[in-house]
């Protein structure tokens, strides 16, 4: 990865060189460029941190700091190919992600298209800040203060004088070339278009398409390594807002204010009462639940003619408005999101769960005789843990041991036949029935024990979320056990659940490793019990489970590298 990037910086730096004989093949070689890339005493135990990585900005993340550098208004969409998900989040594997061939153009597309909307004859006014002389030709003052602006929200950093004398030496160069020559866009000759080259440049540096993570000496112990303050403010920001730090952060990072007395406790406590904490939020959520296999979830619509697109998009927006009101708006336990009965409910969401339909998203409370509490009884989990024309016991009770108790469920061994549950026949009218086969053979039954008495309660439940009582006529057995406790349908096994101290915990290892951008190592077992420590002594509330990871040694130090030890 390092040595991708290093070619990738090398050749993005002669790729401007033409610009003056012509900028069209500059920006040709910047695309093949880009393929080349693919405070006071803390009382927590003593960590050694992390590594500091260099991982890949995501869609997302990409898309969330444009719109904060030039506003929502700017149209910033783009896509990169999925990578693996690693213990439990996509977010783990971005350090080991790089750029396609495919990505690039892709990535290109957009650079090209926000450029050139930045520069654009309606837009200029309020996202260029000053005014050129002249639109006809080069301005190096107005276009010093562009690129210096622009450029350090990009990089996050600022940037060094000899970079912006380069950067604006190429706008120089373009406007030069460009002017009076035939544009598709009149209003980009001169000025703005030489602003709009090297904007697309910028937007297509390995600076803004990787996070970069750089480690000094800690001034506090001389063995000891941090992040710079430049990498604490992006690790802080990516973790807590999902997009790069805004300008009160870099200047806190410029100053030496963040990592001075008191510097990052002001600054966390500033970013966790912001309203962006819950765009950084909803993607945590939506990347531990696993809500990115909502882009291919589709059901049978002659067994679900109730269920539509809409219906999915609504029961993940669903389950994300629930976690955060409850989390954040309310600062509840986190547990009890597992037993409560408030939500939110759509008019497309109303129909499959046979409730009222209010217009657009309205708060919603299940009654006290509802079969439905907790996120295990919304569409989210019960759509997304089925098969396109049924529910499954054991992709359900499978989901839960791995995406809330971070337990690992075992592949299942070859050559198993599954037809006593694929075709049921009168002999087996019920998931329970079936099932039953598959916990009478050895070779199976040890991981379906951990499995199938979870995802028999919810069996209430068919493949696309609706509530049913019977099974091809015959009345379901909603009984079920969890870790030794038996229950009774859903609303038992969400008690159970919200009881269960592995729980919490799962919830603590995720976020401590998507904030850190990796799995925790082997080390990190008392920084890990310190923080489960303190989320059960602060009520398990998450914004407190936040302050406490952000806050930590485990967080901002860094490891020693065996080849710089």
């Amino acid at each position: 990865m390092g040595r991708s990037i290093q070619m990738f910086e090398q050749c993005f730096s002669s790729a401007f060189r033409p610009i003056a004989k012509g900028v069209k093949s500059a920006m040709g070689l910047l695309a093949l460029c880009a393929l080349v890339a693919c405070s006071p005493p803390d009382p927590e135990p003593e960590s050694a941190g992390t590594h500091a990585l260099t991982k890949l900005i995501t869609a997302e993340q990409y898309s969330n700091s444009l719109s904060y550098i030039f506003g929502p208004g700017i149209d910033a969409q783009v896509q990169f190919a999925p990578v693996a998900r690693n213990e439990g989040l996509l977010a783990n594997s971005l350090a080991t992600a790089g750029v396609s061939g495919g990505q690039v153009q892709t990535i290109q597309s957009v650079a090209s298209s926000v450029a050139k909307q930045v520069v654009d004859v309606e837009n200029r006014q309020h996202l260029v800040a000053c005014r050129p002389e002249s639109i006809d030709g080069p301005d190096n003052a107005c276009a010093t203060q562009f690129v210096s602006k622009v450029g350090r929200l990009l990089f996050r950093r600022a940037l060094s004088d000899d970079e912006i004398a380069t950067y604006v030496e190429y706008a120089s160069a373009a406007a030069l070339e460009l002017d009076g020559k035939e544009s598709e866009d009149e209003e980009l000759d001169g000025f703005y278009a030489g602003l709009q080259v090297v904007l697309e440049g910028l937007l297509l540096h390995p600076e803004v398409l990787f996070i970069m993570e750089s480690a000094e000496p800690d001034p506090n112990n001389s063995e000891q390594l941090r992040l710079d303050a430049y990498s604490l403010a992006s690790r802080l920001s990516f973790f807590l807002w999902n997009a790069s730090p805004d300008d009160e952060l870099l200047a806190a990072a410029e100053s030496g204010d963040l990592q001075s007395p008191g510097g990052v406790e002001r600054a966390v406590d500033r970013m966790l009462e912001s309203p962006r904490l819950v765009d950084g939020m909803r993607a945590f959520f939506d990347d531990m639940l696993i809500f990115d296999e909502f882009k291919t979830l589709s059901k049978d619509p002659t067994i679900y003619p109730q269920f539509t697109s809409v219906t999915a998009q609504d029961a993940r927006e669903q389950t994300l408005r629930t976690i955060i009101d409850h989390t954040l708006n309310q600062g509840k336990d986190y547990r009890d999101l597992f037993t409560s009965r408030s939500t939110y409910m759509s008019p497309a969401l109303a129909i499959l769960y046979g409730v009222p339909a209010q217009p657009g998203w309205t708060p919603y409370t299940f009654t006290d005789d509802s079969p439905r509490a907790g996120l295990l009884t919304q569409v989210s989990f019960l759509a997304l843990t089925s098969h396109p024309g049924r529910s499954s016991v054991t992709l359900r009770g499978m989901a839960l041991r791995e995406r809330l108790l971070c337990q690992t469920v075992p592949e299942p061994p070859p050559g198993i036949d599954f037809s006593v549950v694929t075709n049921p026949d009168a002999d087996y009218p019920t998931q329970r029935l079936r099932v039953a086969a598959h916990l009478e053979t050895p070779s199976c039954a040890g991981c379906h024990r951990i499995t199938d008495l979870i995802g028999l309660s919810l069996e209430q439940f068919d493949g696309a979320g609706g509530y049913r009582l019977t099974e091809n006529g015959a009345t379901i057995d909603a009984t079920g056990a969890l870790d030794g406790i038996e229950f009774d349908g859903a609303i038992g096994l969400g008690e159970a659940l919200s009881q269960n101290p592995e729980l919490p915990r799962c919830l603590v290892r995720r976020v401590y490793s998507y904030a850190t951008g990796g799995p925790p190592e082997s080390d990190a077992r008392l920084a890990l019990n310190y923080f489960n420590e303190e989320f059960a002594a602060q009520g398990y509330q998450l914004r407190n489970l936040l302050r406490t990871i952000a806050l930590s040694n485990a967080f901002s130090l860094i490891k020693t590298s065996p080849s710089e030890e």
